[in-house]
């Protein structure tokens, strides 16, 4: 079993304990999970605690059979021998300067990321596109784009964009069991990838371009238009990867799935370009709301 304690902390902390904890009485938590999130959560409760304080207990092996941790400042943990005890210290009538803690430069500069977030498409709030390729390969060098997805959201509505390439000799049995494509879909269906590329480049046109781990699409289509065209992207782009990392931390990993599941977004068919750009449209949505 956890208890922590919490006293005189900002609300939005209380309210991420109360996904891993239970509020018996006001200010104590007690919860039940593993020790690596016992640690996440004691490292956001120092990052996010203002001018509160928190105390940690938890079950370990000592002669108590349990240790504590604490950022009281007039109390200090000491261990004597082997036995953890609470020392107040005399000198402790030392406060903290307002706005100068760890606490608030975090708090200042998620404010900041937030803000950051909204203002970077302040000016196309009408104009975004969220775009996403499938592969042969993850290699920049040798492997090549199998489809391309857009959705474009302007004056409040959206437009999907999809188009399969053709020209491509093999895809690995892999890539086609995770994207459903194959060859023969490529020969049937695909189009000239200087003539996707040109309808692509009207389709971006002066918008915002948003994706997840956005760099691998934007390397391989800035590539293609290197090779194939005079174009070159110059949009104004927005990452997802990075501000779902700031926003989620205690995520066991920051694959798109688990980033979809866990903000509630279904995605019907992963490594499906345009899914995949739809699904990326929704989580954009749901962080530029989330405070």
């Amino acid at each position: 079993m956890i208890v922590i304690t919490l006293t005189k902390v900002p609300n939005s902390l209380r309210g991420d304990l109360t996904r891993w904890c239970q509020e018996v009485q006001t200010g104590v938590y007690v919860g039940n999970f593993s020790a690596r999130i016992r640690d996440l959560l004691w490292i956001k409760i120092k990052e996010n605690i203002g001018q509160g304080e928190a105390t940690l207990i938890y079950n370990t092996n000592n002669e108590l059979g349990y240790t504590f941790k604490t950022t009281r400042k007039s109390y200090k943990v000491i261990d004597f021998e082997g036995v953890p005890l609470m020392m107040h210290l005399r000198d402790s009538n030392l406060k903290r300067k307002s706005g100068y803690s760890k606490a608030a430069r975090a708090h200042r500069a998620k404010i900041m990321a937030q803000k950051r977030l909204k203002d970077s498409i302040k000016e196309k709030r009408n104009s975004i596109v969220a775009i996403d390729i499938e592969t042969t390969g993850l290699d920049l060098e040798k492997d090549s784009i199998i489809s391309i997805g857009a959705v474009k959201v302007e004056n409040n509505s959206k437009h999907d964009y999809y188009s399969l390439i053709k020209g491509i000799e093999e895809i690995p049995d892999e890539i086609s069991e995770l994207t459903g494509i194959g060859i023969d879909d490529l020969n049937k269906d695909g189009e000239d990838i200087y003539k996707v590329l040109k309808v692509l480049y009207g389709v971006l046109d002066d918008a915002v371009i948003i994706g997840y781990n956005l760099n691998f699409d934007l390397n391989f289509l800035n590539r293609e238009y290197e090779q194939y065209t005079e174009l070159k992207l110059i949009n104004k782009v927005i990452d997802l990867l990075p501000i779902v990392k700031k926003q989620c931390r205690f995520l066991d990993n920051y694959r798109l799935e688990t980033v979809l599941q866990y903000f509630g977004i279904e995605n019907f068919h992963p490594h499906n370009a345009l899914e995949d750009a739809r699904a990326c449209i929704e989580l954009y949505e749901k962080l530029i709301k989330n405070k």
